[in-house]
């Protein structure tokens, strides 16, 4: 089902029952109280449950001048009701001595309003209905929420795994609805059961006794404290006993066990009945304990936590839907008449503020600009230039409002003009397939016979502002335009930041290079594999910029930094010395992280993107192949890695090295070396072995141009085929 589907019904569901559930949660929060402060009470004994009912009586016996009845409520506390000096009373005893230890307590008013609007709202049988209905209700909305986050998370492995951060109101509307999804599903299932139960669809059935009364035997008679039954019975499965009203032999004794009850001979102990309580008694008592928490003070703080967050879900949900709303397009231009098309793919509403920015700046420059959702793809007869702005929902899919443009794409989409495009992908470096669906996006967009890629796909983490505007600067003046975007508060947030400081440092001798390889310690134990990022923040900047690091033999951070004439950063880093500190943040990246399960990788890089792969090779496997190809300028520029690379050969940890030098010797690029070794490269692809590649975009550009020509004559397949089975692992920028 698709992700509308879900999200509707989890709407409607919650616009349906909301009232219902504010007072059921804020009551229900209430009575969780209850239990807990009963449950507390000094009137259990420690060792009480281990008496026999035959102890309890003789324990009992000559205390008072009658004892009517002896139960045990939810909590375990032994109460009896008996005629004294004072007449009738109830009260709690101690089963070891039989002496009054309590008085029973009248429920507290406020248990009892809550109880009261909780169960019927003060409306009788017809508000008994709607609360029975709300918890119907319940159930749905959380088996449609499980549905909502499963498709968010990628599957059911992925269910509780850390949750990538987007909105406050959005993050914890998922955290919180994964802690409570157990006991909201019990509360909601249990009520709706007791609900069924109160109007009779699930009918009550009551234990029927059949005493022989003229074969009551009233002879030979014996002491209760040698009763079998009582003997074998103790309080831990113990209800009630009700004592015999007469010395008629007609007359017995009832005792109430927790599955069965049991009539007794009051002079013989013989057990005239035995009862198995129904499968439906046992079972509404279950749903009872489960729904109240009765006799247990852990589920009670459990149920009272859970109903508190009921009242969140509401407003954040309503909240979330709010601001979906107040996202929406409006265009003063009809779809035919404007020479831009902005399609946009959003899930939550951020990316589409993102294009409504772009477009309102187009509107601005006197242009006529379109933008709509990805699902409303059709026939645009000016345009000239296509812009699709997506996120990627889960695991590499498209969000709800973009779920059917491949499909309208391939159908119906039958432009008359030529017409450039441009994809801007949104998302999250923590997520393996990050930007996925934007990278599927501009595949399909290429094939069309009459589209020209204006711009590479372009890849926004973490909603950066600057990486947007790092984007829309060169796509304007590509379509003759200047546009400047305006930075919107509500947009961008500093992340926080944690110290690390440089502990070791190498320049490169080679004055063109002009890299540094740097060694920074964490402050704090925050865990991170070679492969995963450090962002720093520039001066002044909202854009982090993002840097992949290896993982020394220390757990110490490695970082290989070329220094630009303008680059803030790369300055910054290159300025540091030993002892020096700065700020920044780490970033999972784990479809960068090493392949444990191939027995052969390949890993490609140039220049700095050798970085990662110091520290996978410093951490990797037993019986792991490992083969490293790296371009550099000249033999100098292998300077400040040769120490590494030459003790993981020596420690077999490394299987070869290959240098590819572009400056000096026979002057060729690391994509020649792969092409060279196209067998090998080939053979390792069909022997489900992984290719790693980090370093420039042209690089990438190059290798992956050359890998697919050996896909394609060595294995009859595309490069592609081998991406989607994640043989193939790119961090490239």
């Amino acid at each position: 089902m698709t992700i509308s589907f879900w999200r509707y019904s989890h709407l409607v569901l919650a616009i349906s029952s909301s009232l219902f559930l504010l007072i059921t949660s804020l009551t229900g929060v209430i009575l969780a109280f209850e239990p807990i402060i009963e449950k507390a009470q000094p009137y259990q004994p420690s060792g009480a449950s281990e008496l026999t009912i035959a102890e309890l009586l003789s324990n009992i016996e000559g205390k008072y001048e009658e004892v009517l009845s002896i139960s045990s409520d939810k909590n375990g506390f032994i109460t009896a009701s008996v005629i004294g000096e004072n007449g009738s009373e109830n009260f709690y005893i101690d089963p070891f001595t039989g002496e009054k230890i309590g008085e029973l307590k009248e429920k507290a008013a406020i248990f009892n309003f809550a109880t009261s609007l909780h169960r019927s709202l003060f409306l009788g049988t017809v508000g008994r209905f709607f609360i029975g209905l709300a918890s119907f209700l319940l159930f749905l909305m959380a088996t449609s929420g499980v549905a909502l986050i499963l498709r968010r998370q990628g599957g059911i492995k992925q269910f509780f795994n850390k949750l990538v951060k987007t909105s406050f109101l959005h993050d914890y509307h998922t955290i919180l609805g994964r802690l409570a999804l157990i006991p909201l599903i019990v509360i909601s299932l249990s009520g709706t059961y007791l609900s069924l139960l109160r109007f009779s669809i699930i009918p009550e059935e009551n234990i029927s006794h059949a005493v022989d009364y003229d074969a009551i035997e009233a002879s030979p008679k014996i002491s209760t404290a040698n009763f079998e039954i009582f003997n074998q019975s103790t309080l831990e499965n113990f209800r009630s006993i009700e004592f015999p009203f007469s010395d008629d032999v007609e007359d017995y004794f009832l005792l109430k066990l927790k599955k069965k009850e049991v009539i007794v001979n009051q002079f013989t102990g013989e057990t005239l009945s035995d009862q198995p309580y129904p499968f439906v008694a046992l079972f509404s008592e279950l749903a009872m304990i489960l729904h109240t928490g009765q006799g247990t003070i852990l589920w009670s703080v459990v149920l009272g936590l859970a109903s508190l967050t009921l009242p969140f879900f509401i407003y954040s949900g309503f909240a979330i839907t709010l601001k979906r709303k107040a996202a929406r397009i409006k265009n003063p231009y009809s779809k035919d008449q404007c020479k831009y098309v902005i399609l946009v793919g959003s899930e939550g509403g951020t990316t589409r503020k993102y294009a409504k920015l772009l477009h309102d700046q187009l509107l601005a420059a006197r242009q006529t600009s379109f933008l709509t959702d990805m699902n409303k793809l059709s026939h645009f007869k000016q345009m000239e230039h296509l812009v699709v702005i997506t996120a990627t929902y889960g695991q590499g899919e498209a969000p709800s409002n973009a779920a059917q443009f491949k499909k309208l794409f391939i159908k119906d989409f039958r432009p008359k003009n030529d017409f450039t495009f441009s994809v801007v992908g949104f998302g999250s470096l923590a997520y393996p397939e990050f930007c996925k669906f934007a990278f599927d996006t501009d595949d399909l967009l290429g094939k069309h016979p009459l589209s020209t890629q204006l711009l590479e796909v372009h890849t926004v983490n973490n909603q950066s502002f600057e990486a947007f505007s790092s984007w829309v600067n060169p796509w304007a003046e590509k379509v003759g335009l200047t546009i400047e975007l305006p930075k919107p508060d509500n947009l961008i947030a500093r992340k926080k930041t944690q110290k690390f400081t440089v502990v070791n440092r190498a320049i490169s001798s080679n004055v063109e290079d002009n890299t540094a390889l740097i060694e920074l310690k964490q402050e704090g134990n925050k865990k991170f594999e070679s492969g995963d990022l450090l962002a720093i923040y520039p001066q002044n900047s909202t854009r982090e910029r993002l840097y992949s690091l290896g993982k020394s033999k220390d757990g110490n951070l490695l970082l290989s930094v070329k220094k630009h004439e303008l680059g803030l950063c790369s300055t910054l880093l290159h300025e540091l010395k030993i002892g020096d500190s700065l700020g920044g943040f780490l970033l999972q990246n784990k479809a960068f992280h090493f392949p444990q399960k191939a027995k052969r990788t390949i890993m490609i890089s140039n220049g700095t993107g050798i970085a990662p792969f110091l520290g996978m090779i410093n951490r990797k496997g037993k019986a792991h192949e490992i083969h490293l190809y790296w371009g550099g300028r000249t033999g100098n520029s292998f300077d400040i890695y040769k120490e590494t690379i030459e003790d993981a050969l020596a420690n077999n940890q490394l299987t070869a090295f290959k240098p590819a030098y572009s400056r000096c010797c026979d002057k060729i690029y690391v994509q020649s070396l792969i092409e060279k070794d196209a067998p090998f490269i080939a053979k390792t692809l069909k022997e489900n072995g992984t290719i790693m590649i980090c370093g420039s975009i042209t690089m990438q550009k190059g290798v992956t141009q050359v890998l697919d020509q050996i896909c394609q004559k060595h294995n009859n397949q595309s490069l592609s085929f081998y991406q989607n089975r994640k043989q193939i692992k790119l961090d490239c920028y």
